[in-house]
């Protein structure tokens, strides 16, 4: 039966678009001969197609376009029609960020304005006629004995538009009595058609301001009498549509539809029919919705309007027209429209009036979107100029938007959490705009969203949240200042209604603005609330599975919450410390997952680049003396602190102390920070990230020899190798540990011989039980700088260094051996050349030990390794020796004390 109907409409539109070509073609031809009786009889026959109610909107429209169509003209008076109502009223709807489809807008109101092309030739022919002779008045009597009152209308208003243009009677009775009889046509369809003409025809009639047609009896009061009846009588029609059943299908089709039983027996559900019914009236009410609106754009554009007119007469008509039609397609429409086509300063004066009616609506309205564009164009004229700012404050703009939304809210209980956020966003946006000198406005609307929000808990809805963090964003975005989000106390209230995943979102976010602004945060208390918001990626919130944790976002995650440690910094060093003990009493309560992040950025934060510690960390570490009670600076003739004193002084922060370090107890003095950080090592290491309280107890013994606090960096040497042998078994980790030790090791003085004697002893012992042999080589060939320290007479062993070297020179061949053994080659000879690189360096700083013979007989021994055929060619090695005889040809050549020393070596 659907298909039946749609079928039948198309037959009903190819014969109304023959009938109306066909009189077109005689009411042309009497046009060209003058003929006025016959031109009037086919016009009104070709109108007459147009009583039809059998067509939807969309036909109907074709069927106006047929007539266009007929008369070979593709545009109608483009000059006047397009600008006004297309290119003008488009581009104002789209520039105030209205979607409003192009392609439907030319479809149905061009080829509406189209449709009506023959009746402007009909115009013409009047005009003619009166030009002849012919009287106006005769012809509008004339045309009032059409038989049918919709043609009789149509040339009505034809006749009409002559008939002002005479000036033979005053404007304002003409278009009284056009707009009072076009009431005779009550369908909704054909009457918003006729009163668009009507609308099309009189507005450059209308006696406005400065207009021809102004007068003394015709003042702009008639003008917006006659539009405003106009647009009145035109919203009751399209209101009328909704509640007009049929309107766009065969009557015996609805009333099949409409009967259950029958309904069932076609194979329909008992809802299917009026809910598409309701959906397609709608959409094709959405179709015609501009026919009304343009009245409200030609009250916009009337000279005469200013604003004394606008707030008495002209807002007041269309809201209580709003208000009273209880539509909410209209009202949300009109409300779009009056925000829109009227000026800035129409809508700052008249917000009372404007804000009122919001409440008023029906609760289906999407206010919040109509709220959102008023704010959103207050916003923009605030932002226009600096002197319309005083008229925002004379009219309290931000008090009367503040208490509208507050009776919206409440007069639309069901209002969704989405649109209470979106109201609030838009309004602080608003505020951040108008009043960015006033941060109370600012936290005043973000404690009425928390108001609003209040035992609703956190927020699921994903369209809510996002709105959640829309006006969480705002105040980051105008002031590009954290500390200045701060301060806004109802902030962080608003963040807990915030899921997990948005809270670790929207603390993303608050980053990103630290970072890009390059913002410090430079107090404790700032840091402390600055944690509290971002609280989701330092830590696991409740209902968070580790599970669920994607490790690539997790990283990013922590990599995010580094960054922003860097950015917490301040000159003074008491302050300092708070700010760091603050951070870490946040960092240790999110796992050791997150430490191995968040650690190594709280050291650097305080380096700021020259690898030096606040000042008053010099009073931790006195210089040695038998009382240990000396002044205390830093050990005479030392370098500025070091890099690893600084890891000593983090550990010493990551124990988690509550008291104040700097009182007068003991906790001040050097024994009692090391033990807490012995301690503090201990936890991390059952993270566990050995590798990393390796480094750490490394790094705090080396701290205690800058304080010359022997049995302190014995300990933590202790503990360094306790953790190696017992914790450490990965063989690549064990290469790197050992390596760290030996460096540290050779940079401590503190030792005395038998402490010295025992660590080397040690290190040398670690280094030659490793599992690959050429790790056993380099790690044992390193260990000879442990027993030569240039800037130390004191620690200069050269019979050790050579024994190292040898011991290294035996690894060496063993692993080649080995090589042969397995491979049927020695293999390369790399490792020969590295023990020949430390011969030489030893050499050159004076090791008695290391003879030229001795370095002479490697060479040779090199030499003939390369030759062989078992070795296997290395281009790497071969280079690297090369290079290696230059330098010695280049000493020789550079002359001098070295250069006597290198002078027997043949190379």
């Amino acid at each position: 039966m659907i298909a039946d109907g749609a079928e039948d409409e198309e037959k009903w539109l190819a014969a109304g678009i023959a009938g109306l070509q066909q009189n077109a073609f005689y009411m042309h031809r009497a046009l060209d001969s003058n003929n006025l009786r016959d031109a009037l009889k086919y016009s009104a026959q070709m109108l007459s197609e147009l009583r039809t109610s059998k067509l939807s909107p969309h036909k109907y429209y074709e069927l106006c376009e047929s007539l266009d169509q007929r008369s070979g003209v593709i545009v109608f008076e483009i000059e006047i029609v397009r600008p006004f109502f297309v290119i003008d009223f488009w581009k104002s709807k789209r520039n105030c960020g209205i979607d409003i489809d192009c392609d439907l807008w030319f479809l149905y109101v061009g080829s509406d304005m189209r449709a009506f092309d023959e009746l402007r030739k009909l115009e013409m022919f009047f005009k003619e006629e009166a030009r002849r002779g012919c009287s106006v008045i005769d012809l509008y009597e004339l045309v009032q004995h059409a038989g049918n009152i919709l043609p009789r209308l149509y040339l009505l208003c034809t006749v009409g538009s002559v008939y002002i243009k005479s000036k033979e009677a005053p404007a304002k009775d003409v278009l009284k009595d056009l707009v009072e009889m076009c009431r005779g046509i009550q369908h909704p369809v054909r009457g918003l058609f006729l009163r668009s003409y009507l609308s099309q025809v009189s507005r450059d009639k209308l006696p406005d301001i400065g207009s021809e047609y102004e007068g003394d009896a015709d003042t702009v009061v008639d003008a917006v009498e006659f539009v405003l009846q106009n647009f009145t009588e035109m919203n009751k029609l399209w209101v009328r549509m909704q509640h007009q059943v049929g309107v766009v299908v065969l009557v015996n089709q609805f009333i099949l539809l409409a009967d259950p039983e029958l309904r069932v027996a076609i194979g329909l559900s008992g809802l299917q029919g009026p809910a598409r019914e309701k959906e397609k009236r709608e959409k094709e009410r959405s179709e015609l919705r501009d026919l009304v609106g343009k009245n409200l754009h030609v009250l916009s554009q009337i000279e005469g309007v200013d604003l004394e007119m606008y707030k008495d007469t002209v807002l007041p008509r269309v809201l209580e027209q709003v208000v009273n039609c209880k539509d909410e397609i209209a009202q949300f429409y009109l409300m779009d429209c009056i925000i829109q086509v009227f000026p800035d300063e129409y809508h700052l004066q008249t917000l009372d009036a404007l804000l009122g009616a919001c409440p008023q609506l029906q609760p289906s309205v999407d206010i919040k979107t109509v709220l959102s564009q008023l704010m959103e164009r207050l916003s923009n004229y605030a932002a226009s100029s600096s002197e319309v700012l005083p008229e925002f404050l004379q009219v309290e703009a931000f008090s009367k938007l503040s208490n509208a939304i507050g009776k919206v809210i409440e007069a639309q209980v069901e209002m969704p959490t989405v649109g209470v956020v979106t109201l609030y966003s838009s309004l602080l946006k608003f505020t951040l705009h108008v009043h960015p000198d006033r941060l109370d406005y600012a936290d005043q609307v973000l404690g009425a969203c928390v108001k609003k929000l209040s035992g609703k808990g956190k927020i699921e809805d994903n369209k809510a949240t996002k709105q959640i963090v829309a006006l969480l964003s705002a105040p980051l975005e105008k002031y590009n200042d954290i500390v200045t989000a701060l301060k806004l106390s109802n902030y962080p209230r608003v963040m807990e209604y915030l899921d997990n995943e948005t809270n670790k979102v929207m603390a993303t976010v608050i980053i990103q603005s630290i970072m890009k602004n390059k913002t410090h945060v430079s107090t404790a208390d700032k840091v402390e609330a600055l944690f509290e918001l971002i609280k989701g990626l330092i830590k696991d919130l409740d209902g968070t599975p580790d599970d669920e944790l994607d490790e690539d976002d997790f990283n990013e995650e922590q990599n995010s919450v580094s960054r922003l440690i860097q950015m917490l910094c301040n000159d003074d060093p008491e302050e300092m410390f708070k700010i760091i003990c603050t951070v870490r009493k946040h960092i240790l309560t999110g796992g050791p997952k997150r430490l191995v992040f968040t650690v190594p950025p709280l050291v650097f934060s305080s380096l700021k680049g020259d690898k030096r510690l606040p000042s008053f960390f010099l009073s931790f570490f006195p210089t040695a003396t038998a009382t240990a009670t000396a002044t205390p600076t830093p050990p005479a003739g030392s370098a500025p602190l070091s890099l690893s004193l600084f890891y000593m002084y983090l550990v010493r922060q990551l124990q988690g102390q509550d008291e104040n370090p700097f009182g007068d107890d003991t906790a001040t003095t050097p024994k009692k920070i090391f033990q807490l950080l012995n301690q503090t090592i201990e936890a991390l290491s059952s993270i566990p990230a050995p590798e990393l309280a390796l480094r750490l107890y490394l790094q705090c013994a080396e701290a205690a020899n800058d304080c010359e606090l022997e049995p302190v960096a014995y300990e933590f040497f202790t503990q360094a190798y306790i953790l190696y042998e017992e914790e450490i078994s990965d063989s690549k980790a064990q290469v790197t540990a050992i390596h760290l030790i030996i460096g540290t090791l050779q940079r401590m003085h503190v030792f005395g011989v038998e402490n010295r004697d025992t660590l080397t002893h040690k290190a040398t012992g670690y280094s030659a039980k490793l599992l690959k042999k050429p790790d056993q080589c380099r790690a044992v060939y390193a260990c000879a700088h442990l027993f030569w320290v240039d800037d130390q007479e004191t620690m200069k062993d050269g019979e050790r260094v050579l024994i190292c070297l040898k011991r290294a020179l035996r690894i060496a061949n063993a692993a080649q051996q080995m090589s042969n053994a397995t491979r049927g080659s020695t293999g390369s000879v790399t490792l020969f050349v590295e023990i020949l690189n430390k011969y030489l360096y030893f050499f050159e700083k004076g090791n008695p030990q290391i003879t030229v013979a001795s370095v002479q007989s490697l060479i040779e021994l090199i030499t003939t390794e390369m030759q062989s055929d078992s070795t296997t060619p290395d281009p790497a090695t071969d280079a690297c020796f090369a290079s290696t005889l230059r330098y010695i040809q280049f000493q020789k050549q550079k002359g001098g004390v070295v250069g006597e020393k290198y002078e027997p070596i043949k190379a």
